[in-house]
């Protein structure tokens, strides 16, 4: 059965319809914009800490003096800074051979004091000059962060390098390449895609820096679920579970850098905790 309404029914519902959009579409249309944006500001999920304001980063290395950092060389006593190698010069960080004649195995490893799990580091490096004489060849524009380390308290005397993650730095000869970021396991090893990787040199596809431009790399380090390490913005090195010779699981440990023969400055060493 069909129902006639009277026409000022039917006037009435077609003016409550029309208001109805008028009010109810911004409404809509400011909802659409806010969760997009919402969307625009999320971190990328493969860098989840570079959306962070700069003033949450430490800075690891205060431009001034080695306050807060403690050097162990090759048969020498914890604190000895042997032959004042590393240096603060300039707002630079300085691992300088000029009180050297030889090198003769006193590899050298500067700790930070505080150990870190979870965390994005991002350092500014170069090479400079030449290599000391007797250092050996593979230690050419060579260096190191070392993390999930042991503590320096723990060295031996002897004990060359300490047990950790190496996050090789290198520096090209001119002609030859050589990527930087490399995965060195001095005493632990790390699994990649499934599968324990005994090499003690992984290559990463980190790119060659030739010169004394500085650099600047980043490391991220998620407990021992997933490390990264970053170049030009670019993930080239990627690796889980971190372990000791022994399987024993790297959660965490110390942060350091190395004085392995040849000449390095560093003009910034900066730390943003990441969460669990």
């Amino acid at each position: 059965m069909t129902r006639n309404y009277p026409s000022f029914v039917s006037t009435w519902v077609a003016t409550l319809f029309i208001a109805t959009l008028f009010i109810a579409t911004p409404s809509v249309l400011l909802v659409g914009f806010a969760a997009g944006n919402c969307w625009a500001d999320q971190p990328d999920a493969d860098h989840p800490a570079t959306e962070q304001s700069a003033e949450n980063w430490i800075e690891l290395f205060n431009g001034k003096d080695l306050k807060d950092w403690t050097p162990k060389f090759t048969t020498r006593p914890l604190g000895e800074n042997y032959r004042d190698t590393f240096r603060v010069e300039d707002g630079v960080l300085k691992i300088d051979y000029q009180n050297w004649d030889r090198f003769e195995g006193e590899f050298g490893h500067l700790f930070y004091k505080t150990p870190y799990s979870n965390y994005r580091l991002r350092v500014e490096y170069r090479f400079t000059g030449d290599q000391i004489d007797g250092g050996p060849e593979w230690a050419i524009r060579n260096n190191g962060l070392m993390i999930h380390g042991q503590t320096a308290e723990s060295m031996k005397l002897d004990q060359r390098f300490p047990d950790c993650i190496e996050v090789q730095l290198l520096g090209g000869t001119g002609t030859e390449q050589r990527g930087t970021l490399n995965v060195v396991t001095p005493g632990s090893d790390v699994i990649i895609d499934g599968k324990r990787n005994k090499q003690h040199v992984i290559q990463s596809n980190g790119p060659t820096y030739h010169g004394d431009d500085w650099v600047t790399v980043e490391v991220e380090v998620h407990n021992n679920r997933m490390l990264k390490h970053i170049a030009d913005g670019k993930i080239v090195a990627q690796y889980s579970e971190p372990q000791l010779d022994d399987g024993t699981p790297m959660t965490g440990g110390t942060i350091s850098i190395q004085a392995e023969t040849h000449p390095t400055e560093f003009r910034k060493i900066e730390l943003l905790p990441l969460g669990n």
